[in-house]
């Protein structure tokens, strides 16, 4: 299971040594700062290529666009990735702790936007894993100095890590809560159309519970269609429960938003805790 609590949504902070050599400081100022007019128009350029590589994934979708322009696809496909290959290779090259850049959330990111494209050179259909560079926007917020906003992400995190286990509890009841209307509707309905097997029938309970309602499947009998109008009423107050414990969270944590540190912006505070677990600095 993922645990939200370990993932860092922030850059992890790169450092060179003294002496390091001339072109590995330049090449860090650029790629890991946006404080410098090339840093920043270096970040912009990378975002113009996840836009670009992005429109060409979804163009590739297009039977039309995919058979008129193939060969400009792969061109660009091909130009694209390497460059996203050399400037990955770069950032490892200049970094001093270079595992700790590997396995952060940045670094698996800008890993995972270049391994489907070498994938597909064997595998084709796994091209369409590209998309994952959309991830590597996130970046947006070093960029335009909007790493404030990110704090708002934080309380959305640390809300659905807090609420999980209720959630967890949650979906078990409603697992439950299908499987057993799903029965019955297989008994009511005895086996008519969409309504063969009780997993049939409990893919129809879950369709409506959730209120999606494809309508490819429905009751046909009268005792059927009461017990949907139940499964449908029921369904506006199930869907409002984990948009209530989510909710709950969020402003429990915006009324505590003074445990935070101001030096880290560590979060993880206790109630009790006279300095910050991660930077040490005394709280106020």
């Amino acid at each position: 299971m993922l645990n939200l609590k370990k993932i860092n949504f922030v850059e992890p902070e790169h450092h060179l040594e003294a002496g390091d050599a001339y072109w590995k400081r330049f090449l860090f100022r650029i790629i890991n700062r946006s404080d410098t007019r090339l840093g920043k128009l270096y970040d912009v350029f990378l975002l113009c290529l996840i836009f670009l590589s992005t429109a060409i994934i979804m163009m590739e979708s297009m039977p039309k666009l995919y058979k008129s322009y193939h060969a400009y696809f792969i061109i660009c496909e091909w130009v694209i990735s390497i460059l996203f290959s050399v400037e990955y290779i770069v950032r490892i090259a200049v970094l001093k702790n270079k595992k700790q850049y590997v396995f952060s959330f940045f670094g698996i990111i800008d890993f995972l936007a270049i391994v489907p494209f070498y994938l597909s050179i064997f595998f084709p259909v796994t091209r369409y894993f590209l998309i994952f560079r959309m991830l590597r926007m996130l970046r947006v917020f070093r960029i335009f100095n909007l790493l404030d906003f990110m704090n708002d992400g934080y309380v959305i995190v640390r809300a659905l890590r807090n609420s999980s286990r209720k959630i967890y509890i949650f979906l078990l009841f409603l697992v439950i809560f299908s499987v057993i209307v799903g029965s019955m509707m297989f008994m009511v309905e005895g086996g008519r159309p969409g309504f063969e097997t009780i997993p049939h029938s409990i893919y129809w309970a879950v369709v409506t519970v959730t209120t999606v309602g494809y309508g490819d499947v429905s009751p046909v009998t009268s005792m059927g269609k009461f017990f949907a109008v139940l499964l449908m009423l029921a369904g506006y107050s199930i869907i409002a429960v984990p948009t209530g414990i989510v909710t709950a969270e969020m402003r429990n944590k915006r009324q505590n938003l003074e445990l935070i540190c101001e030096r880290c912006g560590n979060e993880d505070i206790d109630d009790d805790a006279r300095y910050c677990k991660q930077c040490g600095k005394k709280l106020a």
